[in-house]
């Protein structure tokens, strides 16, 4: 029955990161600037979210002091938040839900390579699980590569335009291209953010205090990009419409709801069984996208998806297997610890 239910919730949660991404794009779509988007969603989530939270966590007990070190860290890992909210949202608006979800998948091979690069992992093509990692990894691109650039023939079309004219389609498949390069970027920066996270929080072990932090320091530098960027002062106004459900579904879903559940699946089944959940996004986006916004379905998105989950699924099989050596050393390294030697000697003593 736990597993049964840790398998519902992580689905509604899937669900749910889709559907974030689907509402700012209707929120776009009529009229929402995204850098003021980025600015809005941070604010309201570190005032009305992180900051009563915080209080309320560290009511009885002081955090460890921060040091300007640590300060520092966490203004960079709120630059890389900030780049990758900005390019994300940026890339939503110039192509798709379906593009960023299936672009997405690409998170597990950038963190791999970049953990190669920064130590945290190691390289070595003889073992099975290094090698499936490694060509899950290249298959990946591969598909990032296709979904962005091939386009293809429409497989369903849910616009009420049958006919556009030939400038109107060279322009959408430009924006396509544009939005795809984007995303890239976007799920380039929050590989690099997992990995400066990491060596955060070795060093300082609060999450909550890290994230709230954070959450300010994207809050300005997403603001001073806006101001730099955005200069209708209109654009700020909110409306009580999409734009206002959309920001409101951001702060609070992905501040909250996601990274709780993600802990929680994490603790009852571990980071593998979590991130197995990624590619199911694919397919809700495109039901997403074609019921909701009325996109139109194409075939590379189709392939290119397909691509990218079994690229994927590689190189969750190699961290599995990892995963499962190190536990199949720890049991060894026990047994070898329990040996009957002590209880031999015991015996000889009481004979003596």
């Amino acid at each position: 029955m736990m597993s049964v239910g840790v398998t519902a919730v992580m689905v509604a949660v899937e669900c749910l990161e889709v559907g974030l991404s689907t509402v700012s794009k209707a929120a776009m779509n009529g009229g929402m600037n995204h850098f003021v988007f980025v600015v809005y969603s941070n604010g309201f989530a570190a005032i009305f979210l992180l900051l009563p939270a915080s209080l309320i966590f560290y009511w009885k007990r002081s955090p460890p002091p921060l040091t300007s070190s640590i300060i520092c860290r966490i203004f960079v890992l709120g630059l890389l938040g900030c780049g990758v909210q900005t390019c994300m949202y940026t890339g939503i608006g110039y192509s798709s839900p379906t593009l960023s979800s299936a672009i997405g998948d690409l998170t597990p091979a950038f963190t791999f390579i970049l953990a190669i690069l920064s130590s945290m992992e190691k390289l070595n093509l003889r073992v099975k699980s290094s090698l499936a990692k490694s060509i899950g990894t290249i298959v990946s691109i591969a598909g990032a590569l296709t979904v962005t650039f091939y386009k293809g023939p429409a497989i369903l079309i849910t616009s009420s335009r049958s006919t556009d004219s030939h400038n109107k389609l060279q322009l959408l498949q430009t924006n396509w291209v544009i939005g795809g390069l984007l995303l890239t970027v976007a799920y380039f920066f929050l590989s690099l953010l997992y990995i400066f996270q990491t060596w955060i929080i070795k060093d300082y072990p609060e999450e909550l205090m890290v994230t709230f932090i954070c959450c300010i320091f994207v809050t300005i530098q997403s603001a001073i990009i806006a101001l730099i960027a955005v200069r209708d002062p209109i654009a700020w106004k909110l409306k009580p419409d999409m734009e206002l459900i959309a920001i409101g579904y951001s702060a609070v879903f992905a501040v909250a709801v996601r990274s709780l559940v993600h802990t929680w699946a994490c603790h009852k089944k571990g980071p593998v069984y979590t991130c197995m959940f990624k590619p199911l996004g694919i397919v809700i986006a495109i039901a997403m996208g074609v019921t909701f916004l009325r996109d139109t379905l194409y075939l590379g998105s189709i392939v290119g998806a397909a691509v990218i989950s079994f690229g994927f699924y590689s190189v969750i099989w190699g961290q599995a297997q990892e995963e499962k050596m190190v536990d199949d050393k720890v049991v060894i390294n026990s047994i070898k610890s329990s040996s009957p030697k002590s209880p031999l000697l015991k015996n000889k003593s009481m004979e003596v």
